[in-house]
């Protein structure tokens, strides 16, 4: 009897596990594969809120004056110009391969699918350090937020690092930002992504607010010097850049969460970017016009101490604190669902240990990926405040790596599916995974010790050091205990029926 081929290869679907016929089995004996899936309950609204949110955190309230402190006012603006530009170039490959392959894991999806298993997962990997290390600080910005606004008591003092004592309190309160945030992402996207909405508003409120005063009320004399520091003042804001566009990496991360036109989505990508630009590049403004420089250099927190001055009241430096937990809390959301996506679709995939890859049955969370992420981010917060910079630069590494195999795969596939369909077609082709290739490396020279930047310092490249050593003991272990996991399992398991390659799925 001929078996035709649509029901050798016909796939069931029960309760959004998908499991191959008894045909197929010929091929893989005996192996029911199990893809969960995640539920689509992002709307429009959230999907903005998440794109914008995803990008502007804190790093605007405590890093902004020091930006012009270092390269001047035209300075700083020139660096974020030429980051907007670089993460453009680089955003146009997320762009054209989200709605492509529309799957949770994003850089998972797009490397593995270029490149294979090895280069999957060292794009997966990078980027998830990435995550993990914005989210980390994140507890720390938050105790930090809250005690200029209540003044935490500076009793039980703990321990002293980098010059920061750490206080019982402070301490106390960091952990508790985190533990809450976890909680929200345990009760499911929902929950997350009506109180991302919530903050994403208080956050733009809060920083329009400073800029229009900064302008109208600060002084033009204030902005000078336009440069300053020469071409290591402009590397030096540019070495802090990747990391504050972290973020629209997030959206192919949640892709199949969001119930939005394919097309919309690659359009998303690019302006987020492009407004998270036009955000820092306006708080630098708010911060160069509102307050002298001397003003600037002593402020413990610098935007809230600018609007303190420029206003002459307290409470439009609260204000600017509030806005910035709302950026907390959007950046700190983007973070966990970046990480904790990446952690399930590797335990998906079989290329991480399965435990990640728990979804909650009543709330369809990641629980134990939600529980790693959360258990680094309660260690980062022991650190203290100084640590702050440590993980933005170590970050940003991991970053520009992740964008680096992105790139590459979206260069690769223009020749290894050419008939893929694309929802957003970016405009240059295969010219601008070129160009994308290019602006990547271009930012990993930036922290190189060769390179024309100061380059990582030493906590920093303990840090990349100590992922990179967890991530190789890690793909030891599940290449050993996986290495029986045919290549046609691991393709359902990464993308499922629709994206799956057919000439794939006999191997």
């Amino acid at each position: 009897m001929k078996i035709s081929k649509e029901s050798k290869y016909e796939i069931i679907t029960r309760k959004g596990v998908y499991f191959m016929d008894a045909m197929k089995k010929q091929s893989v004996e005996n192996a029911n594969i199990e893809r969960a899936s995640l539920a689509k309950t992002l709307g429009r609204g959230d999907v903005w809120a998440l794109a914008f949110g995803s990008i502007v955190g804190w790093g605007w309230v405590m890093l902004a004056g020091s930006w012009v402190t270092l390269a001047g006012t035209v300075g700083a603006i020139i660096a974020f110009i030429v980051a907007i530009v670089f993460c453009s170039i680089i955003g146009m490959a997320y762009a054209e391969l989200t709605p492509a392959i529309p799957l949770a894991g994003g850089s998972l999806v797009f490397a593995y699918r270029a490149g294979g298993y090895t280069f999957g997962w060292i794009s997966a990997w990078a980027m998830c350090f990435a995550y993990v290390a914005v989210a980390s600080w994140e507890g720390p910005a938050f105790g930090s937020a809250i005690d200029y606004l209540v003044g935490l008591p500076q009793i039980g003092h703990l321990w002293t690092i980098e010059g920061y004592d750490v206080y019982a309190p402070w301490l106390l309160v960091s952990i508790a930002g985190t533990i809450f945030t976890i909680a929200c992402h345990w009760f499911g996207m929902n929950i997350v992504a009506k109180f991302n909405t919530i903050a994403a508003i208080a956050l733009v409120i809060g920083g329009i607010v400073f800029f229009v005063g900064g302008v109208t009320l600060g002084d033009m004399a204030n902005a000078a010097p336009a440069f300053h520091g020469g071409s290591e003042g402009l590397i030096a804001v540019l070495l802090m850049a990747p990391a504050m566009f972290v973020g629209f990496d997030v959206i192919p991360q949640s892709v199949e969460e969001m119930n939005l036109p394919l097309k919309q989505i690659g359009k998303l990508v690019i302006f987020a970017i492009c407004l998270g630009g036009l955000w820092y590049i306006l708080m630098i403004l708010g911060v160069a016009f509102g307050a002298p420089a001397e003003v600037t250099a002593a402020a413990s927190i610098p935007v809230a101490d600018v609007a303190t001055y420029v206003f002459n009241s307290k409470i439009f430096g609260s204000l600017i604190i509030v806005a910035g937990i709302g950026g907390i809390l959007t950046s700190w959301n983007a973070m966990y669902l970046g990480a904790t996506r990446i952690l399930f679709a590797m335990s998906r995939a079989k290329m991480l240990p399965a435990a990640f890859g728990k979804l909650h049955p009543k709330h369809n969370s990641p629980t134990n990926a939600l529980l790693l992420t959360g258990g680094v981010g309660i260690l980062g917060a022991l650190l203290g405040k100084n640590a702050l910079s440590w993980f933005v630069d170590a970050s940003s590494f991991g970053v520009v790596v992740g964008y680096l195999c992105v790139s590459i795969a979206f260069y690769v596939l223009k020749f290894k599916e050419p008939n893929l369909e694309r929802p957003f077609r970016s405009p240059g082709g295969k010219f601008m995974g070129i160009l994308a290739i290019i602006a990547s490396c271009a930012f990993i020279v930036l922290y190189l010790p060769f390179g024309p930047g100061a380059g990582l310092g030493m906590h920093e490249w303990m840090m990349v050091a100590l992922w990179t050593v967890i991530g190789i003991i890690l793909y030891i272990i599940t290449k050993g205990k996986f290495k029986n996991v045919p290549e046609g399992e691991r393709e359902m398991l990464i993308f499922g029926e629709d994206y799956a390659r057919e000439e794939y799925l006999d191997r």
